[in-house]
């Protein structure tokens, strides 16, 4: 038991001689904070030093690029003359959606033995559904397929899609000739019919305020129009005379009846018939067959 408490008094000695590390702690209460566009957002950021009365306090937001938001006792860019400081704890007033991001505090105590703290505090602004920009065709044929297409950019947390077509809410089923994607906002039809025809339009909305409509647009469904039947037609024929003279062509050479005959050269040359013999100039062969009369 002596040697024990001799062993022990040295160690006791030693360590009330030693200094004692000093570090600065950065901590935050709410790391994730959720506000509305145009309100205020309070990023809390809590510190403790051991020595320095008077340390560096910094507040950065992390993007591509890591910008300052409050250097040097002053707030720059963007944020001056609409945030404020009080110790550590940054207030940004009628934050947008360009605020949200990552926005880290930094402490630097020097005096103290770890002179650097820092806390994280991630903002996320809300924004409420915008009017969506609506895509529906004027008119499409019988029979072909169409998409309609609905889109909100800005609502945060993103939107999800209704389609009403003549103010009655679209609810895709499988018997039902259209498509819904409520995350995408697309209306797809396969085959459109004429009892698809109407004002179709589409609202956004969101957790976070009141839902919001695009202003209605007329889909027309017209049949075949008459010159474009003749057309068809036309080219129909067309192609199918096309067709039958290819096939008289491919018979005709087969049987070998478009082949040209090869001509013939005569050897024997051309005599032309000998002349008649005049006539004999001997009188005793020559007859009276005929009286004249004077």
């Amino acid at each position: 038991m002596s040697s024990l408490r001799m062993l022990a008094l040295p160690l006791l000695i030693t360590f009330l001689h030693c200094p004692v590390s000093l570090s600065v702690t950065v901590s935050t209460s709410k790391p994730n904070v959720q506000v509305h566009e145009h309100t205020d957002a309070v990023l809390a950021c809590d510190f403790r030093t051991e020595k320095d009365q008077n340390p560096r306090i910094e507040w950065k937001k992390k993007g591509k690029a890591v910008t300052f938001v409050y250097f040097n006792h002053k707030f720059t860019g963007s944020y001056a003359g609409r945030a404020k400081i009080e110790g550590a704890m940054l207030t940004i007033h009628s934050v947008t959606q360009k605020d949200s991001g990552e926005y880290r505090c930094e402490v630097t105590a020097s005096e103290d033995h770890v002179n650097l703290g820092e806390a994280t505090v991630t903002l996320n602004v809300l924004v409420p559904p915008h009017v969506p920009s609506c895509e529906v065709p004027s008119s499409v044929l019988v029979g072909s397929g169409v998409e309609l297409l609905c889109k909100d950019k800005l609502s945060v947390p993103p939107a999800t899609y209704h389609w009403y077509k003549d103010n009655r809410a679209l609810t895709a089923t499988g018997d039902t000739p259209f498509s819904i994607d409520a995350n995408k906002g697309t209306l797809k039809f396969k085959s459109v019919s004429k009892g698809d025809a109407g004002k179709y339009r589409c609202e956004s909305s969101n957790s976070v305020g009141a839902p919001k409509s695009c202003v209605a647009q007329e889909l027309k469904v017209n049949d075949y129009p008459l010159n474009m039947t003749i057309l068809i037609a036309a080219a129909a024929g067309f192609v199918t005379l096309v067709l039958f003279c290819c096939i008289c062509v491919c018979v005709c050479h087969r049987r070998g009846c478009c082949k040209k005959g090869k001509k013939t050269k005569s050897n024997k040359s051309y005599n032309p018939p000998s002349p008649p013999p005049p006539p004999s100039r001997n009188l005793k062969h020559y007859k009276q067959t005929q009286s004249f009369m004077i």
